[in-house]
């Protein structure tokens, strides 16, 4: 059987005037000091290979024509995934990265009688990149991102909290530097506002309430989930 979680790195501070309770070190459990908050990603880990920037709903994109002014513009993608060129009329941009997109049109407009076309597309804002909102939520789905997405935004668009779902169990799953990490928050506590409700980037997860990943976490620290700021963990895979 192998061995997944190696270890684990953990941070819970929980004084407003700046007291700490030290936890005692356990096995796969070491106690880090001045880390309160999950890390944003870096930029490799929005851009990797595997997670190529496809054209989506509602982006915004540049598509340049060389030598036909005419027909060079900026575009919005509509809600459908859907743009409309002269010449070419509504074409379906869904899934596509910007070089596919580009040829594409090439194609189109050489159909329509445009010599030797050389289009070029820039995707200029993306709000196709998405967070994944899972477990006690009313609709959970994929949803999104911007650069103002926060974790409450994100659990807002997926309709809010279940019935029965715990405020105090919310897991953020991330990858930062190539390595998997995990946060454990509490809306009572940042709507209070103990802590700031955390920024959302592309590819993170939002785990609400009880789930396979969130209970292995939990059942891994062992302690209360967080109230005066998240419980932050990295975890180290062979």
């Amino acid at each position: 059987m192998r061995k997944t979680i190696v270890g684990l790195c953990l941070v819970f501070l929980v004084s407003a005037c700046g007291g700490k309770i030290p936890l005692q070190n356990a096995p796969g459990l070491t106690v880090v000091e001045g880390l309160n908050a999950l890390p944003p990603p870096e930029r490799a880990d929005l851009v990797a290979a595997d997670r190529p920037a496809l054209v989506g709903p509602l982006d915004s994109i540049k598509v340049d024509v060389f030598n036909v002014p005419e027909l060079t513009r900026d575009l919005q993608v509509d809600a459908s995934g859907y743009i409309a060129m002269p010449l070419i009329g509504s074409i379906d941009a869904r899934g596509k990265t910007a070089g596919e997109l580009a040829r594409f049109i090439e194609t189109k407009l050489r159909d329509r009688f445009v010599k030797n076309p050389d289009v070029t597309v820039n995707i200029k804002s993306s709000v196709s990149q998405v967070v994944t909102v899972d477990g006690q939520v009313t609709e959970p789905g994929l949803y999104p991102v911007t650069n103002q997405s926060t974790m409450l935004r994100a659990i807002a668009s997926a309709k809010g909290l279940a019935e029965f779902a715990d405020p105090k169990d919310i897991v953020i799953l991330r990858t930062v530097g190539g390595q998997r990490m995990a946060a454990l928050y509490n809306i009572e506590a940042i709507r209070r506002g103990i802590y700031p409700d955390p920024v959302i980037y592309a590819n993170d997860e939002i785990i609400v309430g009880d789930s396979p990943r969130s209970r292995a976490l939990k059942t891994l620290i062992q302690v209360t989930p967080a109230l005066a700021a998240p419980l932050v963990a990295v975890f180290q895979r062979l």
